[in-house]
């Protein structure tokens, strides 16, 4: 009886040990940026955006650390990012252009990979390097596929949504994250490592 009720009052310590233990323990911090791996698949709807307009997909950068953005900088992230949002009505490519998959600059209707490159273009033309501005699919919780443009930065990887005026680091969004633009070539894609590739709408 003893035996037992010293044995019951031992495992009651070491409960509370490694209940404290782990209370003590700092939470994982998230990854700032996204981890990139090889290259892969470029989208046909970016395939063939490429192929009408081919200067837009050969400009190659040299290897280069992400800029630091500045309180301005950040200021015009915003305003392109909300005012690209408002400008355009959202329309499915297969309701605005009769095919399920056509990336274009948007002039009244856009999809989201329409939105990802206006606010790609108009932040290029704020003076952020287009290295910096890449298109990336990923998969939104319901399954669907859907195109964001990440933003690099010194502290980060944020996200440009046309779902979300808010500009959001990668890691706080309900997204997995699948490819993205290659930082080196605007036709290349590269994989993101904490996804999977798979078929999506915005993949064919």
């Amino acid at each position: 009886m003893m035996k037992a009720l010293q044995a019951r009052r031992v495992a009651a310590i070491l409960v509370c040990v490694l209940a404290s233990a782990s209370a003590a323990m700092p939470a994982p911090r998230p990854i700032a940026s996204m981890t990139t791996g090889a290259v892969t698949s470029q989208p046909i709807g970016h395939y063939e955006f490429c192929q009408r307009l081919p200067a837009e997909c050969d400009i190659k950068s040299r290897s280069a650390p992400a800029a630091k953005v500045s309180a301005k900088g950040w200021e015009a992230i915003r305003r392109i990012n909300h005012d690209v949002n408002a400008r355009y009505i959202a329309k499915t490519d297969l309701e605005a252009y009769g095919k399920e998959e056509y990336w274009t600059y948007p002039t009244i209707y856009a999809d989201c990979e329409d939105y990802a490159l206006q606010k790609r273009k108009e932040l290029a033309e704020e003076g952020f390097a287009l290295s910096d501005l890449l298109i990336t699919v990923v998969r939104k919780p319901d399954g669907e596929g859907h195109a964001v443009l990440t933003l690099r930065t010194s502290d980060g990887d944020f996200i440009l949504d046309n779902l979300e005026n808010d500009v959001l680091p990668w890691y706080a969004t309900s997204y997995t994250f699948l490819k993205r633009q290659a930082t080196f070539n605007t036709g290349r894609w590269v994989t993101i490592e904490n996804g999977r590739d798979l078929l999506v709408g915005a993949l064919r």
